[in-house]
């Protein structure tokens, strides 16, 4: 660290405002700032003086970020090995084999990301800020892997371009970065990324496999296949044994995460550990993360009630660890830019998170993972939530005042 620090010191007075070099200030900062800290102050305003940064917030996110990404990463190499081609593979070989796809998309990523945050900083003549930090990981971690990378860059783009920029930058964004890339990807390029299949690539290392690789069905995939089908379908009834537990998707299997989807969404224990470390360092709204989680099974229960499929019929607790539920509950609807503000409306816009995401997975089943939608839905909602919990908390003190 030592050289690196030497190297940015020495070259500090040519990116200058004076320097030969300012044109590169934007990216020397966002070096500096990534490699150490921040060189620069909040100069006016109110504000309170912490040792917790917004860059010590986002390396904490990325903390929590890497059981899921770990896991992940084996979890591809196992599906591909193991279930695709039935062949034994080692610990460092799945892992290795997922990060091999994994580390082209954070690559792509962060190149895509970073090059708008530093023309953005350029053109308004301010700091590049260290928001991308957490994007330029949850984005990979939500996408197929087998999505081609200019579709990612182009993702990317718009999210930062569209979701962030457009409205000011970091700490601005009506809407969550990560999930407007993956809308993008979703509306633009449907056909990559539908939600209800994972590519699988089937080929050997010697050569040997049997195709280039297959489109097996996710958990939401093939409950989707039974609406319409009937209860008692015999097709209905195979997918309804894919559940049991002694299934494929079986509840322990869809915890531990030894099931097929996106990378960083399979593992709910590994999820869950991130969730751990984000609550106890106050980073994540626990707030948020119980309320979403009640919301997705109050809504499970009353499907069941009215079940008239087995995708309604599924047990709700078993419907909140498949898809991209628990992943969202816990990195995606608690971003505290574009999540509610006030303790009331955390409890709120939690709750209807969950009920919503669960309620368009079930009715839409031909996109079967509704979270996306639900928690980018209620990103627009939080501003009018907060509003009305504040215009309340006015009246009762004004009633209490009055009387």
């Amino acid at each position: 660290m030592k050289l690196v620090r030497n190297l940015l010191d020495s070259t500090k007075g040519l990116v200058e405002k004076d320097g030969k070099r300012n044109i590169f200030f934007p990216l020397w900062d966002a070096l500096n700032t990534m490699a150490f800290v921040p060189g620069h102050t909040t100069h006016g305003g109110a504000h309170v003086r912490d040792a917790i940064d917004m860059k010590r917030t986002m390396v904490m996110v990325i903390f929590a970020l890497i059981p899921a990404l770990l896991f992940g990463a084996w979890n591809a190499g196992y599906q591909h090995y193991e279930v695709a081609l039935g062949m034994e593979s080692t610990l460092m070989d799945n892992f290795l084999y997922g990060m091999g796809k994994l580390l082209p998309l954070i690559i792509v990523t962060y190149a895509a990301g970073l090059a708008v945050e530093i023309l953005f900083s350029w053109l308004r003549n301010h700091p590049v800020n260290e928001g991308f930090l957490v994007s330029g990981i949850l984005i990979p971690l939500i996408m197929p892997m087998d999505i081609p990378l200019w579709m990612v860059a182009v993702s990317t783009i718009f999210a930062v371009l569209i979701g962030k920029e457009v409205f000011g930058g970091t700490g601005m964004n009506l809407l969550n970065p990560a999930l407007t890339a993956r809308a993008f990807a979703f509306f633009a390029y449907p056909q990559w990324i539908s939600g209800d299949k994972v590519w699988v690539n089937t080929i050997a290392e010697n050569g040997q496999g049997v195709v280039d690789g297959y489109s097996g069905a996710t958990a939401l995939g093939q409950l989707a296949t039974t609406v319409g089908k009937g209860m008692n379908n015999p097709e209905t009834q195979s997918v309804v044994n894919m559940f049991a537990a002694d299934g494929q998707y079986s509840i322990a299997n869809s915890f531990f995460g030894f099931i097929p989807g996106s990378i960083g969404e399979t593992s709910a224990l590994a999820i869950l550990l991130g969730a751990a470390f984000l609550i106890y360092t106050g980073i994540g709204s626990w707030r948020i993360m119980v309320s979403m989680f009640l919301g997705g099974l109050s809504m499970g229960y009353i499907f069941n009630l009215f079940a008239v499929n087995e995708f309604m019929n599924v047990d709700p607790l078993h419907q909140l660890l498949i898809g991209g539920f628990m992943f969202g509950m816990v990195f995606m609807a608690t971003d505290p830019v574009s999540a509610a503000q006030t303790n009331k409306g955390k409890w709120i816009y939690g709750f209807l998170c969950g009920f919503l995401g669960i309620m368009i997975r079930v009715f839409n089943p031909a996109y079967p993972e509704g979270i996306m939608l639900a928690i980018l839905f209620m990103n627009v909602m939080a501003p009018l939530i907060d509003h009305y919990v504040v215009e309340g908390n006015i009246k009762k003190r004004l009633k209490r005042a009055n009387a």
